[in-house]
């Protein structure tokens, strides 16, 4: 309770104090409360993803006082798991959660503000978007949709995904299907992998009707609840599809803007705090539920070949090219997202990663 405590009003008084005192409380108060209507593409109820959007939804409310009070709707709800950009943009809805490289087919670029092959990790993402120019050109996309959006979820570094068969090699991988959305997609579809994106609520269902034969989801907690182990059992580590998996509370960007500079502070707390306790829960589960996976259910975990994380390179390598011709603002987020993960990442190269590969060695972990 103390730390609950401190966090709301550290959120309310400190995040706001960049604005004048007379834009705080007060004013707020003065206006009565307002209503906030979010959409999701995760469904209810949902382990990890689902729940953590409920938990959000739920902390705007208690964080506002009552003075932004929240409604949400799970995907199906109200609309379909995709259809949620467009009631957003639209002002039907005011907010959505999701994973904003559902959206490539609108713009390549949105690819940038979830994951992309080879790219950042929760970290690395999280500076880059808050520290170096990645918020202002997810505003300046975001912009073109009338959308604004800011960071409020990670999964950290996600699996390989499931497969009913080994791949031993890329060969392996030709006139495979597969659910996989985002630049990762387009790796595997240069690859010869026959891909498609579905929503979460709609794979496990595909995979054991055949209809897919691999998929992606996240990693071991979240992945056990949808027991996809029943119709695949080989379970592939490290991803190069998504490496960090950060999630986008995308608004409406008129109601964004009608907002007082104290909701607007209230909003953006509760997102900041929800990413942290999302990417942290994910940490304390993904071994336990590993452990489950392997041993309970007899799921055998595989890692890729060297040769085909060299095959998935020499096709992202395509893929950012294609992207970066698609338009000057792909190719601005491309270039500056690349340079951002070659400064971010060297310097982790030599601390983090250093450290945690000696400290394994040396505890055998």
């Amino acid at each position: 309770m103390e730390r609950r405590k401190f966090l709301k009003t550290a959120a309310v008084a400190g995040l706001g104090a960049t604005a004048a005192a007379s834009t705080l409380a007060a004013p707020a108060v003065a206006q009565g409360k307002k209503t906030l209507t979010i959409v999701s593409t995760w469904p209810r109820d949902f382990p990890g993803l689902g729940l953590s959007a409920q938990r959000l939804a739920a902390r705007i409310t208690e964080l506002s006082e009552g003075r932004l009070t929240t409604e949400y709707f799970a995907a199906g709800e109200r609309v379909g798991a995709f259809d949620v950009f467009d009631e957003v943009a639209s002002g039907n809805s005011q907010a959505y959660i999701g994973a904003d490289y559902y959206w490539t087919g609108k713009h390549p670029g949105w690819a940038y503000f979830t994951a992309v092959p080879f790219g950042m990790t929760t970290p690395e993402w999280n500076a880059w978007i808050k520290f170096k120019n990645g918020q202002k050109l997810w505003d300046e996309l975001a912009g073109e949709f009338g959308l604004k959006n800011i960071t409020c979820g990670g999964t950290g570094t996600q699996m390989g995904g499931w497969f009913n068969k080994e791949i031993n090699s890329a060969a392996d991988l030709k006139g495979l299907k597969m659910r996989i959305p985002g630049l990762g997609g387009t790796v595997m579809s240069k690859l010869g992998v026959s891909t498609v994106s579905l929503p979460g609520g709609q794979i496990y269902e595909n995979l054991v009707s055949g209809a897919i034969e691999a998929t992606e989801w996240v990693g071991p907690y979240n992945d056990y609840f949808m027991k996809f182990y029943e119709a695949a059992q080989f379970y592939y580590t490290a991803g190069m599809h998504e490496p960090g998996g950060g999630l986008g509370f995308g608004m409406n960007a008129s109601w964004w803007g009608s907002l007082t500079n104290w909701e607007k502070a209230v909003i953006t707390a509760a997102c900041n705090e929800e990413m942290a306790a999302q990417i942290e829960e994910a940490a304390a589960n993904n071994g336990i539920y590993l452990a489950r996976l392997v041993k309970d259910h007899g799921v055998k975990l595989r890692d890729f070949s060297d040769d085909t994380w060299d095959a998935f390179g020499d096709a992202s390598a395509e893929v950012f090219e294609e992207t970066r011709n698609h338009s000057p603002l792909a190719a601005k987020i491309n270039d500056d997202y690349q340079a951002a993960l070659r400064e971010i990442g060297g310097f982790r190269k030599v601390a983090e990663i250093a450290f945690s590969n000696q400290r394994n060695r040396v505890l055998g972990i």
